[in-house]
């Protein structure tokens, strides 16, 4: 065989491996408070690799604990920081459960939402470091036994999953960790990165004598910085995950120039704001839309005059997937919607 035929047999060899592994796809499934709807209190996404790896983004308010028959299993958690609507200081009574507009929720209080799910599903919470100690109680308290450190080998570190047991993996920005199967090859890379955010968590997630003694002098806890995320997942697609940042020019710099996102997932609670990050900041091929705090759909349509129809029509030249909840989107490496769009 003469060399031009072998250089066109590795290029078509090579083309194809990298069609294959863009066809691929990341399922990414909203866990709201009402099945096909995106509302008040949604803030959950449960995010699914090609090799089988399973995230849960801040489980919040809307997840109905560990029973809650959506979840299925969680090998790793992410927060992105305390407050009650992100760790879950309440936890919905059941999917479907009260109104779009006012979910029922039940307590989750002190031990919260995210540390029930982690000790149920033996899941390796990664958040930040002083967040991680303070969850680690929190699932102490529940499991009766103290929660360990992810077990990890190489650098960047690799945590194989599903993990025996509830474990953290608390990083500064910057710490890459990667989740793999043990039957695959590459596992999801989890990077936290800067967001410019208070972090502070509310007193009914504290329990005396620490809670009595805030109480007296009108104080609240402080657990370290907000984090958001880059995912790294198998088929090549990176997604941003803001957590409740507000503008900050690193989402040019890192979250764009940098680590290149082709995917945000975007608190749009700031509505203007949130269309320029995307925009002019970010610039990723596609976005997902989180934390309107409204009521933002109705039978699936997003409702007129809502914060999420002005970020939609602010957003230029790429799709804005609207979060319904138990709805399943699915997305090649490029950010593309192939499924459930």
């Amino acid at each position: 065989m003469n060399l031009k035929c072998l250089f066109f047999l590795f290029a078509f060899v090579l083309i194809s491996g990298w069609s294959l592994l863009w066809a691929q796809t990341v399922k990414i499934t909203p866990l709201g408070s009402h099945a096909g709807e995106f509302c008040q209190n949604d803030r959950a996404m449960l995010f699914e690799d090609p090799t089988g790896v399973r995230v849960l983004y801040d489980a919040g308010r809307t997840v109905a604990g560990a029973t809650d028959p959506r979840l299925g299993d969680v090998h790793v958690i992410l927060l992105s920081h305390a407050h009650g609507d992100h760790i879950g200081d309440r936890k919905a009574a059941g999917v479907n459960a009260g109104t779009c507009n006012k979910p029922q929720t039940v307590s989750a209080a002190p031990n919260s939402n995210t540390a029930e799910i982690a000790a149920a599903k033996n899941s390796a919470i990664m958040t930040g470091r002083p967040m991680t100690t303070f969850l680690s109680k929190k699932i102490q308290n529940i499991r009766g036994a103290a929660t360990p450190e992810c077990p990890a080998v190489g650098a960047p570190r690799v945590t194989t999953v599903p993990t025996s047991s509830a474990c953290l993996a608390g990083r500064p920005p910057g710490a890459t960790w990667i989740f793999k199967i043990s039957s695959a090859t590459n596992g999801v890379e989890v990077t936290p990165v800067r967001a410019d955010h208070d972090n502070s968590v509310g007193r009914n997630l504290i329990t005396d004598p620490e809670k009595a003694n805030l109480d007296n002098e009108g104080l609240i806890a402080y657990v370290g910085d907000a984090i958001g995320y880059v995912l790294a997942f198998t088929n090549g697609l990176k997604v941003y995950l803001s957590g409740d940042t507000a503008l900050m020019s690193d989402m040019k710099t890192i979250i764009n120039g940098f680590y290149k996102v082709k995917l945000a997932v975007l608190n749009i609670g700031s509505g203007g704001e949130a269309a320029f990050a995307v925009n002019e900041l970010i610039q990723p091929n596609a976005v997902i839309p989180s934390h309107a705090n409204e009521t933002a759909t109705s039978g699936g349509k997003v409702n007129p005059g809502t914060r999420t129809n002005q970020f939609i029509n602010l957003v230029k030249d790429r799709p804005v997937h609207v979060p319904l909840s138990g709805k399943t989107l699915e997305f090649d490496g490029n950010a593309k919607c192939v499924t459930g769009c």
